[in-house]
């Protein structure tokens, strides 16, 4: 994950700024571990034939969960921008 928390903290309204940050990034560790069990599991469950489909369904769900990993980078971005672009606003306003 790409970070540039000097530039996201920039701006400034009641330190919602690193609230925003702080709870992306904690979505993004979440989801890590989760998909870092999946993957485990799985792996384990190649061990024996009788489990091997079951680890297959894990390993297709752990690649969902790679394709979160970028959504929650974006989401983040996006959320940031807009507060960004309110922040302009209020301190154009007043």
């Amino acid at each position: 994950m790409h970070t540039d928390n000097k530039k996201e903290l920039e701006f400034n309204i009641f330190n919602i700024d690193i609230k925003v940050v702080t709870f992306y990034k904690f979505l993004y560790q979440v989801n890590d571990i989760i998909l870092a069990m999946f993957f485990i599991v799985g792996s384990f469950l190649f061990f024996n034939e009788s489990t091997t489909f079951a680890g297959t369904v894990l390993f297709v769900i752990g690649s969902f969960q790679m394709l979160i990993r970028p959504l929650i980078a974006i989401s983040r971005d996006i959320h940031i921008s807009k507060i960004k672009k309110i922040n302009k606003l209020i301190c154009n306003y007043t």
